[in-house]
């Protein structure tokens, strides 16, 4: 059973793919499920402008979209809602009628006028300016937000004050009266008819995470079950005191905040490859190490994107490593691939965070993109470096946005 109280609660995350979602199509092959996943992946990378080329309560998540999907209720009666969780946002917004332009969504989409705990939000409110770039309507003289995302998607519509409810019809709930969210009528992007909005899990003042108030002690993990698993067990979101990444093999890592910036940047050193470590940096540049605050730990981006100094020191020792034949991706997505019908033996890869020495396993590092061929789930990348979400499967990753850190321990997800 899921938790809900005052000391922190835990909900399920249910990957889109797999039997567990409403979105599951047991038609396809597990390579099949790959593939969805790195495409619906690669529209996330436009969301750091970023051009990849080859070279509790009780709730669900659902994968969709290079992301996840969190199920919550707002309004009084409680309407559900299905909306992107996305560590990269630091806003809450859903669909709202009336529409004066909507993309289709298979849920009722929400009517405001329809529910008894619907407030706008005052323009001179301390939660109105929380909001990025808030505007004060000149008709309604309420507060009014547009947001855009890199990848074209975009949202605009009334600042609101609403309950949003964690559950379901079965289990325990927990409400959270008067948080901040956005309202839209005029929504449109690369959204598909299972998603409402977007749950932003940022530092931001009006995050999903910053209006938990107590029961969110600004404190969430996620263990994230691998997307081929046959397991009927879904990945779990944790908040509060469920949150805390404690015991043997836990280690941290420095949050390094950036001025302007709602992603989670930490500073990545190096990376190993058996008893070879390759730096982050090419020496002959920067000989002293690496800069802090140099990738994204990213929640809807499947692939590992590093510089390709580094990248191409990583393929180079798995190459040197791996005797099988080597193939191209018949996906063409991906450049280091092997012939290959089963699973192989791969050398031990090592990330090295500030602070904290991740080791990763198979799971984390190769992908299949068809019956006969597994890839290498890295890429080379000109802009910022993402730390995808493919790596952190079977890792409990904790947040604390009070000590500015995020926290890895190995896990069987499955299992926790």
């Amino acid at each position: 059973m899921n938790e809900a109280g005052a000391s922190g609660f835990t909900i399920d995350l249910i990957y889109r793919d797999s039997p567990q979602s409403p979105s599951y199509d047991s038609s396809l092959m597990h390579w099949q499920r790959s593939i969805n996943a790195l495409r619906r992946s690669f529209n996330r990378l436009k969301r750091f402008r970023i051009d990849y080329s080859t070279q509790s309560a009780n709730a669900d998540i659902i994968s969709d979209s290079g992301g996840f999907l969190v199920k919550f209720s707002i309004g009084t009666p409680p309407v559900p809602i299905l909306a992107v969780f996305d560590t990269g946002s630091d806003l809450i917004w859903t669909q709202c009628l009336p529409c004066r332009k909507c993309f289709k969504q298979n849920n009722p989409i929400f009517m405001p006028t329809k529910s008894s705990t619907y407030t706008h939000l005052d323009c001179n409110s301390a939660s109105c300016k929380a909001f990025p770039d808030a505007t004060c309507g000149k008709a309604t003289k309420s507060c009014a937000y547009s947001v855009s995302y890199g990848d074209g998607s975009f949202s605009s519509g009334d600042c609101v004050g609403e309950t949003i409810t964690l559950g379901s019809d079965t289990g325990k709930t927990i409400s959270f009266p008067n948080v901040a969210i956005g309202c839209g009528h005029e929504n449109g992007g690369v959204f598909t008819s299972g998603e409402s909005g977007i749950a932003g899990f940022s530092s931001g003042k009006v995050s999903f995470i910053s209006q938990l108030g107590s029961s969110g002690q600004g404190k969430f993990s996620y263990c994230l079950v691998s997307f081929l698993s046959e397991t009927s067990n879904s990945s779990r979101l944790h908040f509060g005191a469920n949150a805390v990444v404690s015991g043997n093999g836990v280690v941290s890592t420095p949050i390094i905040p950036k001025s302007g910036e709602t992603f989670y940047y930490l500073t990545l050193e190096g990376i190993s490859v058996g008893n070879q470590r390759f730096n982050f940096y090419d020496p002959s540049i920067r000989p002293y190490g690496s800069q802090e605050g140099n990738i994204i730990i990213d929640s809807g981006t499947t692939l590992t994107l590093l510089p390709s100094y580094l990248y191409n020191n990583l393929e180079k020792a798995i190459v040197s490593s791996i005797k099988l034949r080597r193939v191209e991706d018949p996906q063409g997505l991906l450049d280091l691939c092997y012939y290959s019908s089963k699973d192989i033996q791969v050398p031990d890869i090592t990330v090295h965070f500030k602070g904290a020495d991740v080791k990763l396993n198979a799971v984390n590092t190769f992908i299949r993109t068809s019956d006969n061929v597994l890839c290498f789930a890295f890429g080379r990348v000109n802009d910022t470096p993402i730390y995808g979400d493919l790596a952190q499967v079977n890792f409990l990753i904790g947040y604390d946005l009070n000590m500015k850190t995020v926290s890895f321990k190995p896990t069987d997800c499955s299992k926790s």
